[in-house]
This record gives structure tokens, sequence and C-alpha cells, in this order.
């Protein structure tokens, strides 16, 4: 048997890229970016006002109280402003351009508006609450890194430099294979002595929270000739095939005979953990095939411990592995010798 670790490094030693496609932007949440992204233009665009208010020189409203004509507006969207007149101001609204020759603004809250004039009540700096040109962002400047996983934010920021397609690595097939006579699928009437089979199910979820694309295959009988031929045809297409049952020391335990006789090149049977101790590994040609537990709890912690991580990898992730954190146990509690233990805990704020 061997540890955790070992077990992680054997599988993340054989993981290979997917490769790379492209895609339409809507279709890029979640996905793990392939390639850098640069910035095709400035953020902003051009220097704008941050605020409400009125476009001065600085030098002109040094000392206040003083009343200035307004002469023009600038907007956002609307038409070109014109230069700003020395010793007057501009109304200009949040967003809009600075005018030539402005290089401040008042806010609105700091001012009266008399008619065709404005007194200013506070001075302005220069640079005060201008938004510089390229402050954000320079054109050409690395947008996105690969590896990057596309969430919300980065679908805005995509979006607003101009990309509809995006390069983003391809999703892992995940081959899902239920094996065992006392299965039956789902909306199946009950037989005596037959489960439904709910580990496809719950691992189809765990692939695609996970970012592959899973395919729940027919049940798998305790029939060894049978599960060689299945194990064979999968794995032709799939760049993972998961088995779960059959991969103990049962009279009826035929997934490993059927990982031999397919040629899955064996990596390791055993791990010193519990739940998941008869988890089985192995390669066929550039296929990984694990052959997990059929307890559905061991199956699903397996698979977070082992598979997941694989798939993250698979797909770019610089950081395939959930998040660890420590607390303190509210009780005692014993783990079996020799054997790393995986408890149930539930976290209280």
């Amino acid at each position: 048997m061997i540890s955790i670790r070992e077990a992680i490094e054997a599988i993340q030693g054989r993981v290979r890229p997917t490769g790379i496609e492209r895609v339409a932007l809507q279709d890029a949440v979640g996905r793990v970016l392939a390639s850098a992204l640069r910035a095709r233009e400035d953020v902003p665009g051009f220097d704008n006002s941050a605020m409400d208010g009125y476009a001065v020189r600085a030098a002109d409203v040094a000392a206040v109280p003083v009343t200035l004509p307004v002469e023009g507006e600038s907007r956002a969207g609307g038409p070109p402003a014109g230069a700003l007149v020395p010793g007057a101001a501009m109304r200009i609204f949040t967003g809009a351009p600075m005018p030539e020759g402005a290089d401040a603004i008042v806010i609105q809250e700091d001012t009266d508006r008399e008619g065709d004039t404005v007194v200013v009540k506070a001075a302005s700096e220069v640079g005060r609450h201008v938004r510089r040109r390229a402050e954000v962002m320079a054109c050409d400047s690395v947008l996105l890194e690969p590896g990057a996983r596309i969430g919300v934010g980065e679908i805005g920021v995509l979006a607003s430099q101009g990309f509809a397609v995006v390069p983003v690595a391809r999703r892992p097939r995940v081959a899902i294979l239920s094996t065992g006579d006392e299965l039956r699928e789902l909306g199946e009437p009950p037989r005596p002595g037959s489960l439904v089979d709910s580990n496809a199910h719950a691992l189809a979820a765990a692939v695609r929270e996970a970012g592959g694309v899973p395919e729940l295959l027919p049940l798998g009988a305790d029939d060894a000739e049978a599960l060689t031929a299945r194990v064979r045809e999968v794995a032709r297409r799939a760049d993972v095939l998961l088995s779960t049952g059959g991969v103990s020391v049962g009279e009826y335990d035929f997934v490993h005979e059927a990982f031999r006789a397919a040629g899955v090149e064996d990596v390791f049977w055993k791990i010193r953990v519990k739940p998941g101790k008869p988890v089985r590994f192995g390669v066929l040609e550039q296929t990984l095939v694990l052959g997990l537990p059929g307890n559905p709890v061991s199956a699903v912690v397996t698979f977070e411990l082992f598979v997941r991580p694989a798939l993250r990898a698979m797909q770019g992730d610089p950081r395939p592995f959930r998040p660890r954190a420590r607390f303190e146990l509210a009780a005692p509690a014993r783990a079996p010798r020799g054997c790393t233990e995986l408890a149930r805990a539930r976290i209280d704020a």
C-alpha cells in the first residue's frame, strides 16, 4: 500500500494537457484560460471626470469663493466638447471626456449655480477627480494569464476589451462505469437485493464541477470478459475512465482482471486511507484509468482526493487542489494505526 501523497504524485505525474479550443465568450464561464490575453485598448481610453461637477483650471479656483462663467458642457457619449476658456468653467458629468485646457474637477456639491455662472466654494488641485487615460490598464498589458479560471469578473473584462472568442483548455472527457449485478438504473423498478446506481450520478456532478464532461456508461455486469471489452472501447475516446465497485478482494470483484486483460498499465492498488483503501490506478495508452470503491461515500471521497485534482491539472489550472485550513476539534479524535482516516466534520462559524 502507498500513502495519500504517493498516490496523488503518481496520478499527477501521468496527467497530460487536454489541448486548446476556442469558444464564444459566453461559453467560457468556469473554463481555464489556455494562453495569455493582452489588452487591446487603454482603460480608460481618455482622460475623463470621476464626478458630476465642473471642469476647471486648478489655478482659477485656488482662491475661493470665486465666480466663473459656465462655458459649454461635456457629457458621456455626447458631442466633443470644445477647449476650456481660461477663467471659465465647463459643466461636466461622470465619465465625460475632460475638455482641453482643464486639469481639475470641482464636484457639484462644492458649487452654487447662478444662471450662466457658477460660484466655486472649494479649491480643487490639479488632477482632482480626474481619471487619467490608461491608469487602470494600458494597451498591450497582460489582461489574463494562462491558467486563469474565467468567472463573472473575467467575462466583463474580456467583453470590455472586445474578446468575442477566447482560447480555453478543452474539457476532459470522463467515462463513468458502475459495476455490479446488484445495481439498477435510476427510474428502473426495484427488484429483490438491488440498489439504485447513485455513484454514477454523484460522480457525474463532481466531474462537471471540476470542469470535465461526464459520460455515463450502461451498467457493467459482474462479467470479466464484458468489462474488458468495455474498458478497451471506452479508452479510445475518453481522457479518464472511472469505474466504481469490483476493486476489493471478493470473488465477484472482476475489475482487476478486466483492467489487466484490457492492457491497462498497473500503477498502484490500495492506499493507506479510510475510506478509500482499494483504489486502483493505471494507464491505458493516454487514458487515465481509476477503479474507485463501490461504497458511495468512498467513491465521492476518493474522487475528491485523487480525480478532481487530475481533472483540474489537465486543464492547466495552476492550483488544482482545494484550499486547506486548520481548525481546532471540539472533541478528541482517534486515528487508526498506520492509516489516514478522513472523518466527517462540521465547521461552526
